[in-house]
């Protein structure tokens, strides 16, 4: 088996990006109303791999997920999602893609099986009936095949939904916050469906801005209003940020919170519950002030692996809101 392709790896030029990769772009723009909220955009996507874009509310993500894949027109740029191009043949991307949106979307007066049906006749599936039986069984639904779908819960709602998604043999998987909103078990047989597909070839986008959903990805790419900060392996993208952080336990944590404030090396301090997260990008500046400050009120500082929930609260804290009018606070 070939190493997997590296995602910093500069794409070759022209619609054709490769062999190795499900989705390869250069240079996606898109406009709204005067406002780019698509800025120059850059991505490449292993074939097979779980690949998360995070960011706050409003960055981008679905907008660049959905002209990465030929499901919107972008307004600069160019490349190839499963072979074809974005722009010129999205007819082609579309039918080999499935797209599981937040907000559950299936007919509620349907049962579970008419809703399977009806994608799979929407599709042209062939031997549909024995394909829905599979789509049933593969996702655990059989014994609730006759159960309206406004009726389910919302973890019944979301396998049903995914049910939905597949029932035509994706080679590319879209999810848009596939977890809101249901309980940790459902979320954990969710993800665990997920990775089964992953292994089987088909490739995963998945926006979010939830950090469980976060450590799920192969590969992250951190976007904050329309433009893409930093992207890579999940394992990789602490290092590549190049953070520092102390934790921090003991007496009058809020004071020390807010001493740190005004320190310079103390460039991020992130509370999680009774312990505190001090970061920064000059290691020895802050070891030297968790030197400095080792002992104090009982306080033991002691050294951490940074994590990716420093690094994206770094990252979010450096975004720029392009949305944000000239001149405001």
């Amino acid at each position: 088996m070939s190493a997997a392709p590296n995602p910093s790896q500069s794409p070759s030029p022209g619609p054709d990006h490769g062999a190795d990769w499900a989705i390869s772009v250069t240079g996606l723009t898109k406009v709204f109303q005067g406002r780019r909220v698509v800025d120059d955009f850059d991505m490449q996507v292993p074939r097979g791999s779980i690949y998360g874009f995070i960011g706050p509310n409003g960055s981008g993500k679905t907008t660049t997920i959905r002209m990465m894949c030929g499901l919107l027109t972008p307004d600069g740029g160019e490349g190839a999602c499963l072979g074809f191009d974005i722009q010129r043949q999205q007819a082609q991307i579309k039918s080999r893609v499935g797209y599981m949106t937040q907000r559950f979307s299936l007919y509620e007066d349907l049962t579970i099986r008419e809703n399977l049906d009806f994608f799979a006749r929407m599709y042209g599936v062939p031997q549909r009936h024995q394909r829905v039986r599979e789509a049933l069984d593969e996702l655990g639904l059989t014994g609730r095949a006759g159960q309206l779908a406004g009726t389910l819960s919302g973890g019944w709602k979301q396998r049903l939904a995914l049910a939905a998604c597949l029932i035509h043999d994706p080679q590319l998987l879209l999810l848009d916050e596939p977890t809101a909103g249901v309980d940790p078990k459902a979320r954990r047989d969710f993800w665990a469906e997920i990775r089964v597909l992953a292994r089987r070839g088909v490739t995963v986008l998945v926006s979010t801005h939830y950090m469980d959903e976060a450590v799920q990805c192969d590969y992250i790419a951190y976007i904050a209003y329309g433009r893409k900060l930093i992207a890579g392996r999940s394992a990789d993208i602490p290092h590549m940020i190049g953070l520092t952080t102390w934790r921090v336990t003991g007496g009058d944590l809020s004071a020390l919170e807010a001493d740190l404030a005004q320190q310079p090396a103390a460039e991020q301090v992130a509370r999680f519950g009774a312990v505190l997260h001090v970061s920064g990008r000059d290691g020895p500046a802050l070891e030297a002030l968790a030197a400095a400050r080792q002992g104090h009120n009982g306080q033991r500082w002691s050294l951490k692996e940074t994590e990716l929930e420093e690094s994206f609260i770094y990252l979010m804290a450096s975004g720029t809101d392009n949305f944000q009018p000239s001149g405001a606070v």
